[in-house]
C-alpha cells in the first residue's frame, strides 16, 4: 500500500545537448523521462518511501518507454495504464549555460488529456498520507479538470494532507486569465499551497511573499499553510494561526538545466512530511534537493538517495 498519491502526464524529454543552441539548430538530443507529478513520485520512491501514480500513456514505443521506466524507478504504477486510442505526449528542451531552457510541447490529445475519470473508482486511499496535485493535468483538458476536481473531493473527503502545486504552464492554456482562474480554484482543494514567487505574481498580483501566502490561506479555509518558493533565497512558511518564517536556501556553483527544481522542492518537502519532520526541516530538505536538482541535465536525474541527499548536507556545512 502507497503512502503518496499524485496524478499527472508522463513525457518523454529530448533534451538537447547543444548549449546555448536554439531548438532549431539543435542536432543532439538525449531521452529522458519527464512530467511534473512523476518527478516528484520518483524523487519521493527514491528516498524509499511507497508511492503510486496515476496516469494514461499510449501504446507507442513513447508510452511503452515511460511505462518500462516508471516501473524501473520504483514507482508505483497500478493506476498507470496504456490505451491504443491515443498517443503519448513528449516534448523538446534547450541547453543553456544560464537561465531557463525553451520547451516545445507535443501533447494536445494525449493519452493523460483523455484519461478515463472511471478509473478513480479504482484507488485505494487506505494508507494514503499525502496526495500531490499541480496545475498542469486541468491544462491538458476539459475532461482532465473534471477528473482533479473529483480526485481533489475524494482527497478531502478521506481527510487526506493535499499539496498544490501551481506549475503554470501558459503554452497549455487557452488564455492567461483561464490559467489564474482554475488554478487558484483548484488551490482551495489543498492542504499546503507552495507558489513560487513568479507564479505569486502572475496568479494574484504581486511579489511580496507574505502577501502570495496572505492570499492563499484567505481564499480557503481548507488551507493550512502556505509556502512561497523564493529561489536561491529559500522559501518562505506562512500558516493559518499567522506564524511565518523564512527558510534559507542553498546556492550551487554551476547550474546545469533549472527545470524539474521546483519538484524537486516538492520530494524534499514531502518526504520530510512523510517521515514527521517539522515544517521547517521538511522546506529545507525542499531547498536542498531543489539545488540538487538544478545540477543535473535530466528534469529528475539530479533527485537524490538518502546518502547522497545526507553527503549534500555535509558538503554545505563544510562550507559555512
Amino acid at each position: 500500500m502507497a503512502e503518496f498519491l499524485t496524478i499527472g502526464e508522463p513525457m518523454a524529454v529530448f533534451a538537447a545537448e547543444n548549449t546555448d543552441v536554439s531548438l532549431v539548430d539543435a542536432s543532439d538530443f538525449q531521452k529522458y523521462l519527464a512530467g511534473a507529478e512523476l518527478n516528484v513520485a520518483i524523487g519521493i520512491s527514491r528516498l524509499e518511501h511507497t508511492t503510486e501514480y496515476i496516469s494514461s500513456v499510449g501504446t507507442d514505443p513513447f508510452g511503452q518507454y515511460i511505462m518500462k521506466a516508471v516501473a524501473n524507478s520504483g514507482v508505483g504504477t497500478h493506476y498507470l495504464d496504456s490505451n491504443p486510442d491515443f498517443w503519448t505526449g513528449f516534448y523538446l528542451k534547450q541547453r543553456v549555460s544560464h537561465g531557463d531552457p525553451s520547451t516545445y510541447y507535443f501533447r494536445k490529445n494525449s493519452a493523460a488529456a483523455n484519461f478515463n475519470r472511471h478509473r478513480l473508482d479504482d484507488i485505494d486511499f487506505s494508507n494514503i498520507k499525502i496526495a500531490h496535485l499541480s496545475g498542469i493535468f486541468a491544462a491538458l483538458s476539459q475532461n482532465d479538470l473534471e477528473v482533479l476536481n473529483d480526485l481533489s473531493a475524494q482527497l478531502v473527503e478521506h481527510k487526506i494532507t493535499v499539496t498544490f502545486d501551481p506549475n503554470l504552464r501558459p503554452a497549455l492554456w487557452s488564455s492567461q486569465e483561464r490559467m489564474i482562474e482554475v488554478t487558484n480554484e483548484l488551490a482551495k482543494q489543498a492542504t499546503i499551497v507552495m507558489p513560487g514567487i513568479n507564479e505569486g505574481e502572475i496568479l494574484m498580483g504581486s511579489r511580496n511573499p507574505e502577501d502570495i501566502a496572505d492570499f492563499y490561506l484567505n481564499q480557503s479555509a481548507l488551507t493550512e499553510t502556505v509556502i512561497v518558493k523564493l529561489g536561491p533565497d529559500g522559501a518562505l512558511i506562512k500558516q493559518r494561526d499567522g506564524s511565518q518564517e523564512l527558510v534559507s536556501g542553498f546556492r550551487v556553483e554551476k547550474v546545469v538545466d533549472t527545470v524539474g527544481a521546483g519538484d524537486g522542492f516538492a520530494v524534499g518537502f514531502i518526504s520530510g512530511l512523510l517521515e514527521d519532520k517539522t515544517l521547517r526541516e521538511s522546506v529545507k530538505r525542499g531547498c536542498a534537493i531543489g539545488a540538487l536538482a538544478v545540477m543535473s541535465p535530466g528534469d529528475n536525474d539530479g533527485y537524490p538517495t538518502p546518502d547522497r541527499l545526507h553527503e549534500f548536507y555535509k558538503q554545505q556545512a563544510a562550507l559555512s
